[in-house]
């Protein structure tokens, strides 16, 4: 088999890493700090946006897996030297650039989103996204790397533990049965990008040379709006129903005083106001991932948050 670099170690990161392993890979994990080895997976200190000793990482490597991402309000600082290195260390070595999107780059749409629509996003993290894409298709198109782009909708599944919104807003709350928050209207359909299915079809395209050169919706189920999928995730855990309540506008603008996070959200909060659909119809025409069944979905996320160490969320 074949050796793989992912960079990041956050919950698509490792499950990245951990599917090629099993998949019978070698593979070596770049993070900042760097972690200690676990079966299959080299742990790497590296600053990835050093683009020589990523390149020296990445060395006889198939593909470069692009799982990180800068703090949520340093995206238009942050992501452009990055993006740079990774696509410098992609050109200087060969390996395909397999890079983790997410839709922000469509900006507001009426109707599903498909790859064909143009990356319009007027907001900061919108245009940014657009641009790390855009700099990888340029250089593939002109030969100098191979590069394809996973674009997911919100993650949640088992290691979401933040930056989800069914992850740490919802679900420790939830296996108590005490009411939940939702940011926008929870009754606006919405997609979620199940976290095991993202790292499935990363790890497809990167050997699909006919894959390569573009931008694929991952394999998503149905949407459903946050209402419903409390209603589900609460009859797995077998809480009893449990209040979905729409943050007011007044208390986002109070928490946003005190939270960058909130802050940042405003970009976004049309993505929770509105139907929110993805269609990976594209992918699946062409792939074999699908997306895994909802109660399976639902099933596996429960269970791995009833593992996790109590919380007072």
């Amino acid at each position: 088999m074949s050796l793989h670099v992912v960079i990041g170690f956050g919950p698509a990161g490792a499950a990245t890493a951990r599917l090629l392993v099993e998949q019978g890979h070698s593979v070596r994990v770049v993070t900042t700090s760097g972690r200690s080895p676990e079966p299959g997976i080299e742990h790497l200190a590296c600053d990835a946006t050093d683009r020589d000793r990523l390149s020296e990482i990445a060395r006889g490597a198939a593909a470069l897996h692009s799982c990180a991402a800068p703090p949520y309000h340093r995206w238009a600082v942050d992501w452009p030297p990055l993006a740079s290195s990774l696509c410098a260390a992609a050109e200087a070595t060969g390996a395909v650039l397999v890079m983790l999107g997410n839709l922000y780059g469509y900006g507001p749409v009426d109707g599903p989103l498909t790859e064909e629509l143009p990356l319009a996003a007027t907001g900061p993290k919108g245009r940014v996204r657009a641009t790390v894409w855009d700099q990888a298709r340029r250089l593939h198109e002109q030969g100098r790397i191979k590069a394809v782009e996973v674009r997911a909708s919100d993650f949640f599944g088992p290691g979401v533990t933040d930056g989800g919104h069914l992850a740490a807003q919802v679900m420790p709350r939830l296996l108590r049965g005490k009411p939940v928050s939702a940011l926008g209207d929870p009754d606006a359909p919405h997609s979620w990008s199940y976290l095991p299915d993202v790292a499935r079809a990363l790890v497809e395209v990167a050997g699909e040379e006919r894959a390569w050169g573009r931008a694929w919706h991952v394999p998503t189920a149905p949407a459903l709006s946050t209402r419903e999928m409390v209603d589900r995730l609460a009859a797995r855990a077998g809480t009893g129903r449990v209040a979905v309540r729409r943050l007011p506008p007044v208390a986002l603008s109070l928490a946003a005083v005190f939270s960058p996070l909130i802050r940042e959200l405003k970009e976004i909060r049309y993505q929770f106001d509105r139907p929110f659909v993805i269609d990976a119809s594209a992918y699946e025409a062409a792939f074999a991932v699908r997306a895994t069944p909802l109660d399976e979905q639902v099933r596996a996320t429960v269970d791995w948050w009833r593992a996790q160490p109590a919380t007072t969320a």
